[in-house]
């Protein structure tokens, strides 16, 4: 028995090199803010969808593309993040965190076509990397968030709206601020 473990043991991505490598990925966004130095750390087939927005890109050639033109240019000078919680085990890590920022630029996988309002935007978003069996290259990307919250704070829907704005990204890091307020709301 212990032999089949060991065997099937080999063929499990170890944690610490997916973890390793989405951090240099993250690094190669946002720091070195390089096309090249991303994709080198992503199969010859990656896959990047921006869930929400349907934007990405399903091939290296769509992904230097989008990386390049609408994405690693359009990072605003002031943009942070604040983690939550990090899951990694199965080939694949699910990170949770806040990412906070002023709209101060063009953000097209954000929000396409719109204009910088100015405006300081704090969102929850949740990311599932997938990586290839080794663990040492990264597949594809998932990143979830709630378009409206952001659509709120950037002045762009009405606040009597259901949608919380900045709200979900606070009590996602303070998780016992008060909850139901727009069911409270809504009974008037």
């Amino acid at each position: 028995m212990s032999e089949l473990l060991a065997s099937t043991d080999v063929k499990k991505p170890h944690v610490q090199e997916m973890a390793h490598q989405w951090e240099a990925h993250l690094h190669s966004e946002f720091q070195a803010k390089s096309t090249d130095e991303a994709l080198a750390t992503m199969t010859d087939t990656p896959r990047v969808n921006i869930v929400p927005l349907m934007v990405g890109g399903l091939n290296s050639e769509e992904l230097r593309v989008f990386y390049s033109q609408h994405f690693l240019n359009q990072l605003p000078p002031d943009i942070a993040f604040a983690p939550i919680t990090r899951t990694v085990g199965q080939g694949r890590i699910v990170d949770e965190f806040v990412l906070k920022f002023t709209h101060s630029i063009q953000m097209d996988w954000i929000l396409p076509g719109v204009p910088p309002t100015n405006r300081w935007i704090e969102l929850a978003m949740v990311v599932i990397v997938q990586f290839n069996p080794q663990g040492d290259k990264i597949e594809s990307e998932n990143l979830y968030w709630d378009m409206g919250s952001i659509m709120l704070q950037a002045g762009l829907i009405d606040a009597s709206l259901p949608v919380r704005g900045a709200d979900h990204a606070r009590q996602a890091l303070n998780p016992v601020m008060p909850m139901n307020e727009l069911i409270t709301r809504a009974q008037g």
